[in-house]
């Protein structure tokens, strides 16, 4: 490992002066380290200072006077999964979150953290094989490599790395608003223009600022009435990533689909928001039919490799189901 300077940040401004302090890349956040500390023991990441954020007071859920419901930067993974207005108010998150990596690691990662979480794209990890997330420039060995656990959806010639995230599939359907601060203010981010396609730079992930930091995830008011599911097919049962999952938020009345949303995971770069499978549901009657043809329709656009075609099946099923649990 390369030596770093390290600060314990005492509030937000500290953090975000200390940060900037940097004389040539600004410094790097640590709040639960579950996928930092990995990056800087391979080498991957070689940050000149780190930021410990951890004991700042940024680990607090609370219901806001309009009804949404404010979930701190600092949350752990476990308490905001097992929250009692999670529980009963947005279900779907608190699934996805329990469907990912093990308890050890939930009790430490954080909100914030799990949104800023890195690909497990083993090309980008491994600092001998091109990797233009890791190294601009230098190429995808993805692209016609091992490419079983790669995406089929929001892939470039540059990057075809998967989102590794549970959480963030859930909070695709949740619409969400992520706070961010810097030295000139805070702004809110909508989740769904947080993630950032790779495209031609697929090293910028996010739409956050160099000097920013999250402070926060703002959950809009309970969607009442609606039926919320997550479902996530994977290797084995536990401590493992997707192959494919799927988050679907209906709202049915009448034998009818008055509202719909749907998200895929382990299957594209980013966490994937399928219109194409939203419209097909859209006042249609709930049937496996019409599932089957959403799911159809939310993979048409995918462009699978040499090994993980076996995935456009799959994400469908994980569909299908989600679907077919939503509507009962």
């Amino acid at each position: 490992m390369r030596s770093f300077s390290y600060h314990r940040a005492t509030s937000v401004a500290h953090a975000i002066a200390v940060r900037d302090s940097s004389p040539r890349q600004p410094g790097v956040l640590l709040a639960g380290g579950t996928t930092l500390l990995d990056l800087i023991k391979l080498d991957v990441m070689q940050p000149e200072q780190v930021v410990d954020l951890s004991r700042l007071p940024l680990a607090q859920i609370q219901r806001l006077p309009d009804h949404r419901l404010q979930v701190g930067a600092l949350v752990r993974n476990s308490d905001l999964a097992w929250h009692e207005e999670v529980r009963a108010n947005y279900p779907v998150l608190s699934a996805a979150i329990l469907a990912g990596a093990s308890g050890q690691i939930r009790n430490m990662a954080t909100t914030a953290g799990n949104l800023m979480q890195r690909t497990r794209c083993p090309y980008f990890r491994d600092t001998v094989s091109p990797c233009n997330k890791r190294e601009p420039g230098t190429g995808c060995a993805a692209w016609d490599g091992i490419n079983r656990m790669h995406a089929l959806l929001g892939g470039s010639a540059a990057c075809i790395a998967t989102h590794p995230s549970d959480m963030c599939v859930a909070l695709a359907v949740l619409e969400p608003d992520i706070v961010v601060r810097s030295a000139e203010g805070g702004r809110s981010i909508p989740f769904r223009d947080f993630h950032l396609a790779p495209g031609d730079s697929p090293h910028r992930e996010h739409a956050l600022a160099a000097n920013e930091i999250i402070t926060a995830l703002i959950l809009p008011p309970p969607l009442l009435d609606s039926r919320q599911r997550y479902v996530k097919l994977r290797d084995r049962a536990s401590f493992e990533f997707a192959l494919a999952s799927a988050a679907v938020v209906l709202r049915m009345d009448r034998g009818k689909i008055l509202a719909a949303r749907v998200a895929l995971g382990g299957v594209a770069t980013t966490p994937w928001r399928a219109a194409e499978a939203e419209a097909v549901l859209l006042n249609a009657t709930p049937s496996r039919e019409t599932f089957l043809a959403a799911a159809i329709a939310a993979l048409r656009p995918a462009v699978p490799r040499e090994h993980n075609r076996f995935k456009v099946k799959l994400a469908q099923q994980a569909l299908v189901r989600a679907l077919e649990e939503a509507a009962g």
